[in-house]
C-alpha cells in the first residue's frame, strides 16, 4: 500500500504511554461496555485485499476527551480478515494479538489489553499532526501486517465504532475466544516437551516474559499453548518463540530448567528462577496487560482475585488499578500475581499454594463466570464477594460461617 501517513511508524514508539493530560480520544477501556478485536482466517475470495471499512462515526465526528466535561471514550470493534495458503485457524489468535504490537508502533497511539478488554488511546499531538480518520489506522495495520507477516496474502480491515453494531458482533467474538480456551484445556504440561515465550509486552515491561504452557495461558489471556506453537511456526523470528521445557525441577511449583534459562535471558539477568504455579518465592513476572491479579490476604492466609473490570475496592481496601500499578512492569512480587483469567480453570492454578481451594474472595461477576469451576470444588457458596463482605474482619466471619475448606484445614 502506497501513500504517506501523518505520523511516524516504528518500534521506537512501542513504549509510549498516553496519559489523560495528553489524551485526545480513546476507544474501549474501562468506561466502555462494548469493545473487542478479532482476527479471522478466510479464503481469498472472501476478502477485498487492502480494503479498509469504517462502520460508525469517525474520529472527526466524535467529541474529544475533556477532563472537566468528561466523555471522549467510545466503543470499538476491530476485524482483521486475512487469507494465505499456509494460514489456518491456529493463526487467528496470533494475528489478532499483533494488533497490540502494531498499534503501539504508531506515533501517538497506545494499545493495552486484548480480546474484549481492548483499550486504545490517541494523543493530542497525533491529532494535531492531521491524523483525523480511523481509515489511516486501518491502512497502517495493512502496511505492517503485509510487511511483517509475508504469510498473509490478502487482508481486509474493518473498524466499527457504531455501538449497536459492536454490541451485535461482540457475542460472536466471545464465542470464538471461548472455543480457543476450551481447546487448550485438552492438553497438559506433561504431554509436551516444548513451552512458548512471549515478549510482546516488553516495551512496557522490559524484564517480563510470559511463559505459555498447556496448563498456563499468557498473562493477557489471549495466547494459549496452541497459539504459541502457531506463532513460532508462522514467524520464527517474532516475539513468540519456542522454549525447550528441559528438566523438571519441581513439578508442583512448576519449575523447569528451560523456563529458568529463558527467564534469566529475557529478564536481562534480573531473575534466574520462575515458579509457574506459585505466587511465592519466585512467582511469574507481571506485565501490564494481565486480565486479573491474584493477591495474598495475610489475615486469612488465603488469596483473592480481582480483574480489571472491577471498579470498586477489594476486600483489602485496594482497587485493581492501584494493585496493577504496584505489580506491573515485569517484576516478581511475592503474593501479587498478574494472570490470565482462564488460568482459574487450570488444574495447576497456584497448585503449590493450595490451588482454587485457597481463593476466598472474588468480584461477584467473576464468581458467576467461574461458577462451574467453583461448584466442582464445592466452593461456590464459600467464596465471598463485594456483596458479602466489605473488609477483612467481615471476610473472616464469612469464611468461618460458611466453613471454607481452606480455613478448616481440609485442603
Amino acid at each position: 500500500m502506497e501513500g504517506e501517513f501523518h505520523v511516524d511508524i516504528g518500534p521506537q514508539y512501542e513504549g509510549e504511554v498516553i496519559r489523560k493530560e495528553n489524551l485526545y480520544i480513546e476507544f474501549g477501556g474501562p468506561k466502555v461496555s462494548h469493545r473487542f478485536e478479532l482476527a479471522t482466517v478466510k479464503s481469498a475470495d472472501e476478502i477485498e485485499h487492502e480494503k479498509v471499512e469504517i462502520i460508525g462515526p469517525d474520529i472527526g465526528d466524535l467529541q474529544p476527551y475533556d477532563e472537566e466535561k468528561g466523555g471522549g471514550s467510545y466503543p470499538i470493534g476491530i476485524l482483521v480478515d486475512v487469507a494465505g495458503g499456509e494460514l489456518d485457524k491456529d493463526a487467528e489468535a496470533i494475528i489478532e494479538r499483533r494488533i497490540h504490537m502494531f498499534t503501539n508502533m504508531i506515533e501517538g497511539w497506545y494499545h493495552m489489553n486484548q480480546r474484549q478488554d481492548v483499550w486504545i488511546r490517541m494523543s493530542k499531538e497525533c491529532h494535531d499532526k492531521g491524523f483525523a480518520s480511523l481509515r489511516e489506522l486501518g491502512e497502517i495495520y495493512i502496511l505492517l501486517y503485509t510487511s511483517e507477516m509475508p504469510i498473509i496474502e490478502a487482508i481486509q480491515v474493518t473498524i466499527i465504532t457504531d455501538e449497536k453494531k459492536v454490541a451485535e458482533l461482540m457475542p460472536h467474538a466471545l464465542e470464538v475466544y471461548s472455543a480457543r480456551d476450551e481447546r487448550a484445556r485438552t492438553l497438559n504440561d506433561e504431554d509436551v516437551d516444548t513451552f512458548y515465550g512471549c515478549v510482546l509486552c516488553q516495551s512496557f515491561a522490559p524484564t517480563h516474559i510470559s511463559i505459555i504452557t498447556p496448563n498456563r495461558i499468557a498473562n493477557c489471556g489471549a495466547i494459549n499453548w496452541f497459539d504459541g506453537r502457531a506463532a513460532a511456526k508462522i514467524d520464527p523470528e517474532g516475539p513468540i518463540f519456542a522454549i525447550p521445557k528441559g528438566e523438571v525441577i519441581d513439578a508442583i511449583k512448576g519449575e523447569y530448567s528451560g523456563a529458568n534459562a529463558i527467564e534469566a535471558d529475557k529478564s536481562l539477568g534480573n531473575y534466574d528462577r520462575v515458579f509457574l504455579y506459585s505466587a511465592f518465592e519466585h512467582p511469574h513476572t507481571s506485565c501490564g496487560c494481565f486480565e486479573a491479579i491474584v493477591y495474598y490476604i495475610p489475615e486469612v492466609d488465603a488469596f483473592g482475585v480481582v480483574h480489571r473490570e472491577y471498579r470498586g475496592e477489594t476486600v483489602i481496601g485496594e482497587t485493581f488499578s492501584r494493585m496493577a500499578g504496584e505489580s506491573s512492569g515485569g517484576k516478581q512480587i511475592e503474593g501479587r500475581l498478574g494472570t490470565g483469567l482462564e488460568q482459574l480453570r487450570s488444574p495447576k492454578f497456584i497448585q503449590a499454594d493450595g490451588g482454587l481451594e485457597r481463593i476466598v474472595w472474588l468480584p461477584k461477576d467473576l464468581k458467576e463466570r467461574f461458577k462451574d469451576a467453583l461448584e466442582a470444588k464445592g466452593l461456590y457458596d464459600k467464596v465471598a464477594t463485594e456483596d458479602d463482605v466489605k473488609n477483612v474482619d467481615e471476610l473472616m466471619e464469612f469464611l468461618e460461617r460458611t466453613g471454607h475448606p481452606w480455613l478448616k484445614g481440609e485442603v
